[in-house]
């Protein structure tokens, strides 16, 4: 199994789509990288020889911000946005959603599991 940047890649898979495994490279990130290369996108990951593998690694490696060093970035901007206390940073902190989706019916992926509040139905006065 073919390694870049300290990430295992499929090696039945086309090149073009196994590199989208690495955190931070989606497909257009894959398609520059390899037209930088020199490597076909058609060719199987396990058909490229070290030559090819390291010249995609140095691409990415010069051109690209992945894995490790872009989930702790991010992160980081998360952080700063609830340490100046934007609104942003509030609905981090509070769990909800940040982009203005709203929320008086879905964001359960936010939000969690329905949290069922005892004698809101029924009660009379």
């Amino acid at each position: 199994m073919p390694r870049i940047s300290g990430v295992d890649i499929p090696e039945n898979k086309k090149i073009m789509y196994a590199l989208r495994y690495i955190h931070g490279i989606g497909p257009k990130s894959a398609d520059m990288i390899l037209a930088q290369a020199g490597v076909d996108g058609q060719r199987r990951a396990n058909e490229l020889s070290d030559a090819d593998i390291s010249s995609i690694a140095a691409v990415i490696d010069t051109s690209f911000i992945v894995e490790g060093t872009l989930r702790r970035q991010v992160q980081q901007d998360i952080q700063r946005l609830k340490d100046i206390r934007s609104y942003r940073g509030e609905r981090h902190r509070r769990g909800l959603p940040t982009r203005g989706q709203r929320t008086r019916c879905n964001a359960r992926t936010r939000k969690g599991r329905k949290k069922t509040v005892a004698g809101k139905k029924g009660v009379k006065g």
